[in-house]
């Protein structure tokens, strides 16, 4: 029997479904006894589903069904095993039947013009990540714009914005019993609301007298006058904070008010007052209040929808919570639900929802995965090529144990079956460089081309310098591409790296721009990957033939996070430092102890060292910072270091210009060198023996464990010195984030003294994800970090470990999850992470 073959649009959806299940539903008769008569079912559905989805208006889950439909048919052909083409056959018709009754129940209230597929595909009910929170009672245009502020676009989007914290108000404190200095929460009536002006008339004064059945309070409130209006005379309010003594003693209490709300009247306060209540994130023109009012309409209205996708065995094993019970309990919890565990997100309700966020992750992780192990592999790779061998007898030196293990891991990938997709963390100065150089001259032996993308034109040049007398030394032409270069030369690189004549590929993002392609390109190295955009790495590896992928980074990944934005790559650890290399001693100065700093930098520089001076560069004050630091080299040369070479060194500067700064620092011409973080990475002196960082207090801990391992790379002692501004206050409140945004002072304390006490990077990234939380360690985002609504992978470390062991073995029992019961988790799972995934394939 051979398959239709016809490719013209159906009149309608249900027309459609019928064509594509005549061949599906022969096949599959008596055991799919006719298996082998109907050919070419693999074309014939991969083409009929290609045509449904590229009709306009087919729903999100007819299109998530239809996807998994064409993955079922994509490589299905006689040579598979009978139990295998049975497999498949049978859960393609478990689909077409879930896709007939998707066409066959309509919409209520939708006018459907007749006689097109997708109008008719349209009959596919609504599901809560479907349904516009425009359209729910109450919000409107306009309030959806605000709801978007808060990434929320759907009634299922709603749902999982959970409370931020909560207030127990289940007990509220008569006024008449108000002692001094307690912290209480109130229930009254507003009976006086009086705007005044103070003499300078500068500030502006509200007072407002708020009275129940036991006595009156007073409350102030300073420059902010729109509260007359909202504190209106006979309205309702609830006010929570610290008692203090009013005017008239304790006769009259006033409330130092933290929290302030209207409640109204009748049963909407119910939600307001009297019992445990979320506090939801707000934005201009949407509060607290009103998000607990939508929530509630769409938990009364939409909750029985909820649909749990967690496998019932599953949920049983983790002792996991209906998703009805969790979604209700986190945004209202029961009267006696421990506050402490509220306020830590420990609840049975959090810990169901944070669960699932971490399930479908790794879950999404686990099938990448196994999507890239399956893919065939187009490369062959010789270990045993001539220039191999050679490299090993061209190195000065001994590699370390660690080095050797990660080489061999890095070797066993690159011959065998599968892409590589390999991770390498090394901390500072460990030798990740030299690792990956092994890969490349393997590529290169055997007859295909390497390429090396690093973050900065500093860090390019410097692989570049490293590597190309080597590479030479073995035959190989290297390139360095830079995106200053003049046009003429970057044409003849082009057209020498599309000939082949330029086995080697140094350079930066000028890698993947229009116009460079690779003749053969068989491996990919990208170094301090997490500067780059996703897109951008995986530009460069679509230049290939689906090359090998080896992922550098010298910034050290905790764990928890390395299982969330690693989770698909085999990771490798260089976790040794070559022979001979001290760990450098770090001290933590004050702006009053800024001359003994300059000593010890002066005592170095006499001993014949070199050093460094490393100025904060913010992008919010870039301009000003970037002044800071020419305007310190100046001030530098011409007082305390006059009597030395003062040398400076920043991003804005042309490649030239920074070439000829490096050169003269390497070859001690320099030997006071001022920078920006633009030599945060790749900068190798190995006679600068100490640094001092400036505003020490700005940089985050990774950042500040990066600069340090500028120092220490040669065999005597090296130093850095945090110089910390704030401590030299009498009473610090603030300091300065990494970011530009301000943190307590604590923090930033904490960082510093936390390198001061180790070198260790790994010790160093625990702490530093502790002190400062998952969102601000990765800063912004083109680390990739995934973001969650309910899951903290700090705290949740050991759930996301459970996560993944499950997902893993889930998928172990079932790769397809072509199973009944997990039709609708595979469904979730691809909503939330398909388009990431696509993006994310590489790294």
């Amino acid at each position: 029997m051979q398959t239709p073959s016809e490719s013209t649009v159906p009149a309608t959806f249900q027309e459609w479904l019928d064509r594509l299940a005549r061949p599906i539903e022969f096949a599959t008769k008596d055991e799919c006894a006719h298996a082998g008569a109907v050919k070419n079912l693999s074309t014939f559905v991969s083409g009929q589903v290609q045509l449904a989805l590229a009709q306009k208006g087919i729903p999100p889950v007819i299109e998530t069904r239809l996807r998994f439909l064409r993955e079922l048919f994509i490589d299905f052909q006689s040579a598979l095993p009978l139990a295998e083409q049975r497999r498949r056959l049978q859960a393609a018709c478990t689909l077409l039947t879930l896709l007939r009754e998707a066409a066959a129940e309509p919409l209520s209230g939708v006018a459907e013009p007749a006689g097109t597929m997708p109008s008719a595909a349209r009959h596919e009910r609504q599901d809560l990540w479907n349904q516009p929170i425009q359209f729910v009672k109450g919000v409107g245009p306009k309030r959806t714009s605000l709801l978007q502020r808060l990434g929320i676009a759907t009634v299922e989007d709603a749902l999982w914005t959970i409370p931020w914290r909560y207030e127990d108000r289940s007990v509220m404190t008569p006024i008449g019993n108000l002692v001094p200095g307690m912290a209480a929460s109130i229930c009254g009536t507003i009976a006086k609301c009086e705007a005044k002006r103070t003499r300078n008339r500068r500030l502006s004064v509200l007072e407002v007298g708020i009275e129940d059945e036991t006595g009156r309070m007073q409350v102030v409130f300073f420059n902010q006058p729109y509260l007359e209006d909202v504190l209106a005379v006979g309205k309702r309010v609830m006010m929570s904070g610290r008692v203090i003594a009013g005017r008239q003693g304790w006769m009259v209490p006033r409330m130092d008010v933290a929290q302030y709300e209207v409640v109204g009247e009748g049963a909407e306060s119910a939600l307001h007052v009297g019992r445990i209540v979320p506090v939801y994130h707000e934005t201009k023109g949407w509060t607290s209040r009103q998000a607990r009012v939508l929530v509630k309409t769409l938990l009364d209205e939409h909750a029985r929808e909820l649909r749990d996708h967690l496998p019932v065995t599953l949920r049983a094993r983790q002792r996991l919570i209906p998703i009805q019970e969790a979604i209700q309990d986190v945004h209202f919890p029961k009267a006696g639900t421990d506050a402490r565990l509220l306020e830590q997100g420990k609840t049975p309700a959090h810990r169901r929802l944070a669960f699932e966020e971490l399930f479908l992750l790794q879950m999404a992780l686990a099938t990448r995965q196994r999507s890239v192990q399956e893919q065939p592999k187009g490369l062959t790779f010789n270990p045993r090529a001539p220039i191999v061998g050679k490299l090993s007898r061209l190195l000065p030196f001994q590699l370390t144990a660690a080095q050797d293990q990660v080489i061999r891991e890095i070797y066993r990938d690159m011959i065998s079956q599968r892409p590589m997709n390999r991770l390498v963390q090394g901390d500072v100065g460990s030798g990740k460089t030299v690792v990956a150089l092994h890969a490349i001259v393997m590529a290169c032996g055997s007859g295909y081309q390497a390429a090396l993308m690093a973050p900065t034109e500093i860090l390019a040049e410097q692989h570049y310098r490293n590597l190309k007398d080597t590479l030479a030394s073995l035959g190989l032409n290297v390139a360095l591409l830079r995106g200053s270069d003049k046009a003429v030369v970057k044409k003849a690189q082009a057209a020498q790296l599309a000939s082949g004549e330029v086995q080697v590929a140094i350079g930066t993002h000028a890698l993947i721009q229009k116009g460079v392609g690779f003749k053969n390109l068989g491996l990919a190295v990208v170094d301090e990957q997490h500067k780059f955009g996703v897109m951008q790495r995986k530009t460069l590896i679509d230049k290939g033939y689906k090359p090998d992928v080896l992922v550098l980074t010298a910034t050290p990944i905790p764990r928890t996070l390395a299982m969330t934005v690693y989770g698909d790559l085999d990771v490798s650890v260089i976790d040794m430092l070559p022979p001979g290399r001290r760990p450098v001693r770090t001290f933590l100065f004050s702006e009053s102890q800024r001359r003994r700093a300059y000593q010890i930098l002066k005592d170095e520089l006499r001993n014949q060292r070199q050093a460094y001076i490393v100025y904060p560069l913010v992008e919010e004050s870039e301009k000003t910072d970037l002044q800071a630091a020419i305007q310190g080299a100046e001030q530098l040369q011409n007082g305390e270091f006059a009597g030395f070479t003062v040398g400076l060194l920043h991003g804005r500067m042309k490649p030239t210009e920074k070439e000829s700064v490096m050169a003269d620092f390497k070859a001690g011409k320099i030997h006071l060198l001022v920078a920006t973080t633009v030599i945060e990475v790749g900068v190798d002196v190995p006679n600068a023996t100490i640094m001092m960082i400036e505003h020490a207090e700005r940089f985050g801990l990774a950042q500040l464990h990066q600069l340090r391992g500028r120092v220490g790379r040669g065999a005597e002692q090296s130093y850095c010195l945090l110089m910390a501004t704030w401590l030299a206050r009498s009473r610090p409140k603030l300091g300065r984030h990494p970011l530009g945004a301000e943190e307590p002072a604590s923090n930033a304390r904490e960082r510093l003294d936390a390198l001061v006490q180790s070198n260790d990077g790994f010790v160093i990234a625990e702490e530093d994800l502790r002190i400062r939380g998952p969102g601000e360690f990765f800063g912004f985002r083109q680390w990739g970090m995934p973001e969650f609504r309910v899951a903290n992978i700090v705290r949740d470390s050991d759930l996301l470990q459970q996560a993944r062991l499950e997902a893993f073995s889930l998928l172990k029992q079932d790769p397809q999850l072509s199973a009944p019961g997990h039709q609708g988790l595979k469904e979730a799972m691809f909503r939330k992470w398909e388009k990431k995934l696509e993006l994310g394939s590489v790294s």
